[in-house]
């Protein structure tokens, strides 16, 4: 399986900071270290996997972005097997603002309704790499590297 996703980053008094999500449900609700990710989904069959991830980022998180000349920070292979590509974007988004489409799953013989993401948060190296599933905390590192490696 193949998915896609977006990292807005900014740039605070000269320091990177990534926008990174947490995932909404039952399974996720206690779950902190290791289970943030960037906004990202899957890569349906003949799309093209860039149109992917700006899809999957206004249906996760509600804000419509159109990232000109995105930064490509390649791919990664999770534990699973599941392989992430990922493009950078400068952005100012307002967490409080976040609005995505809910989703339905089957808990203990009834239906259960809540947001793909439940929280998205700006962070800075040490924590992005604390919360983040390790194999997308690289994707920081990449992203600094290409911008002169700012701290």
């Amino acid at each position: 399986m193949t998915s896609a996703g977006l990292i807005p980053f900014r740039l605070v008094d000269g320091t990177l900071e990534i926008l990174i999500a947490h995932p909404g449900g039952p399974f996720w609700a206690r779950r902190q270290e290791g289970a943030w990710s960037i906004v990202k989904g899957e890569v349906p069959s003949g799309e093209d996997p860039f149109d992917a991830a700006v899809r999957e980022f206004r249906e996760e998180t509600g804000w419509a972005v159109a990232p000109i000349d995105p930064l490509p920070l390649g791919e990664v292979t999770q534990k699973a097997g599941k392989r992430i590509l990922a493009w950078a974007f400068p952005a100012e988004l307002d967490p409080a603002t976040l609005a995505g489409d809910p989703m339905t799953l089957t808990v203990r013989g009834r239906a259960v309704t809540f947001p793909e993401i439940d929280e998205v948060r700006w962070c800075r190296r040490a924590e992005a790499e604390r919360l983040l599933n390790p194999a997308q905390s690289v994707y920081y590192e990449r992203l600094n590297a290409a911008l002169g490696n700012r701290r």
